[in-house]
């Protein structure tokens, strides 16, 4: 501080006070400076405890900064997403005309434990096409074609089957009205039978020789929701016409020029209600299993009743399904055959060990003429065997298979079944 005396020259001297006062005025600007320049240096180096208050408020903003970028992420993935399915849903509505389908190459070793006929062959079993039309929200067309066996013509062993080709109209929410060329809503098979949905490389015995399953026929369908998980399906349709063996696999006609003269009558009730569980079961009716032959000529038959009922259950891992299916045939000729009635069975307990691996065991029996030869026509079958799920999709198969069959069958195969099969 800079202290400026004006000297009055017409005063002899100064006064002593005031200089007193100038005295302690500079110690005061010296204590003060003294002061302001302890509080720079406080100011220059704060303490360890504001060092550590300013590094946990940089850790919190941090951290803010980090949920917001998360949060940014991921409204930019769901706007990808949401982008992905609007362009597939533009697509779709652009392009209302789809194509899939499915297909599963076969190897069996099969040793004949009664006979002579062992089976060691490698067979491309099926290669199918869907191609679907949707017109609009509510009618579309929906189609199978299938080649089996690889190759088709005279004295070939496969064939070129349509096995699906119907119009579909939604008349409102909860009713659906069916016309054409349509797989039977029976068994758990036969409406679902692409090989990446069900385990072991063939398609079980029961309902294959028993539904018999794949089952197709031309007719009408009516299908209606009754509540919640509970749905109704009716159809008038073709029916089968019985061959010497009145066996009902035998009989289907595959709407090739068939016999119409007597229509048959299917009733399917499916329930979904309770998670992971199905219960389904049908009727099929039919009032002249032999379609116009009159008895005494090639075949003759009367009415003609199927019945089944199912249980699909899937809990965590552990996998079930269960089935029953039974005819019942009337007239003389069947009953000299001892055909009259026809039935199997079958259970099968699974277990998804991994994601994609998946281990089953299945018992089932089945008889083609269980009245009259009273059990010696029935087939035990024993099946063990996995699933390799390479994508949920695309499936490798083996299974090991044990029959035991009563003294009317000639033939007991026992043996190794391997396959791959995909469905896209």
């Amino acid at each position: 501080m800079r202290i400026i005396l004006i000297y009055n020259k017409n005063d002899s001297h100064l006064d002593v006070n005031f200089l007193k006062e100038i005295k302690i005025m500079n110690k005061k600007a010296i204590l003060l400076a003294a002061l302001l320049s302890t509080s720079l240096v406080a100011t220059a180096a704060p303490s360890n405890q504001e060092i550590m208050d300013m590094m946990m408020e940089l850790k919190t903003e941090l951290a803010k900064l980090k949920d917001e970028n998360t949060q940014l992420k991921n409204e930019v993935e769901d706007v990808a997403v949401a982008t992905d399915e609007a362009i597939k849903a533009q697509v779709k509505l652009s392009n209302k005309t789809t194509i899939g389908g499915y297909g599963e190459l076969h190897a069996n070793w099969l040793e004949d434990k009664k006979g002579t006929k062992d089976t060691d062959k490698i067979d491309f079993h099926r290669f199918v096409l869907f191609v679907n039309h949707e017109y609009s929200d509510k009618l579309r067309f929906v189609s199978e074609l299938e080649l089996e066996h690889s190759i088709a013509g005279e004295g070939k062993a496969g064939e070129i089957e349509l096995e699906q080709a119907y119009i579909e109209y939604d008349y409102n929410d909860k009713t659906s009205i069916s016309a054409g060329l349509m797989i039977l809503p029976v068994g758990i098979l036969n409406e679902t039978h692409e090989p990446n949905t069900f385990y072991g490389v063939e398609r079980n015995p029961v309902e294959k020789n028993i539904i018999p399953a794949t089952w197709w026929e031309g007719g009408a369908m009516i299908a209606h929701q009754l509540d919640e998980g509970l749905e109704l399906k009716v159809l008038a349709h073709s029916g089968l016409k019985a061959t010497s063996s009145f066996k009902p696999r035998d009989g289907r006609q595959k709407v090739g020029s068939a016999s119409a003269e007597h229509l048959a009558y299917t009733a399917a009730l499916k329930y979904t209600k309770i998670p992971g569980l199905t219960l389904g079961g049908a009727v099929n009716f039919q009032s002249d299993f032999s379609n116009g032959e009159a008895a005494g000529e090639q075949v003759g038959a009367g009415s003609a009743i199927m019945s089944e009922g199912h249980m699909v259950y899937e809990k965590g891992n552990f996998g079930l399904r269960a089935l029953y299916a039974r005819w019942d045939i009337n007239g003389a000729d069947v009953n000299a055959a001892g055909r009259d009635k026809q039935d199997g069975w079958y259970v099968e307990p699974s277990l998804q060990v991994t994601e994609e691996v998946g281990i089953f065991t299945r018992f089932s029996k089945y008889d083609n003429g269980a009245e009259a030869s009273k059990g010696s026509s029935a087939i035990k079958q024993l099946d063990l065997g996995v699933n390799w799920w390479i994508d949920p999709q695309v499936v490798v198969k083996a299974d090991y298979q044990v029959q035991s069959v009563g003294s009317a069958i000639s033939n007991e195969y026992n043996g190794l079944n391997l396959g791959i099969g995909y469905a896209f």
